[in-house]
């Protein structure tokens, strides 16, 4: 029984389903073979895309992390 396969869209490996990272979004289908491939799709999204577009997002995801490290850190001090 064969299952399905993707095609990573930048080098163009072939992989089977659930290995890789699939992302759905916009009516698009973001298929790639690993996280480098991943990483090198998005810094060239991310050159490209007007800075206004961009920045409330960033800033939203950006603020988001901040809170989680702070609360990840605060959760791993010391109580003495």
């Amino acid at each position: 029984m064969a299952g399905k396969y993707y095609v990573c869209i930048v080098c163009g490996r072939k992989f089977p389903e659930g290995q890789g990272i699939i992302i759905r979004k916009a009516g698009f289908t973001l298929a790639f073979h690993s996280n480098r491939c991943a990483s090198k799709f998005f810094r060239l999204l991310l050159e490209r895309v007007d800075d206004s577009c961009v920045r409330p997002a960033l800033r939203e995801i950006i603020d988001e992390l901040k809170k989680a490290l702070e609360i990840k850190a605060a959760k791993s001090k010391k109580v003495i």
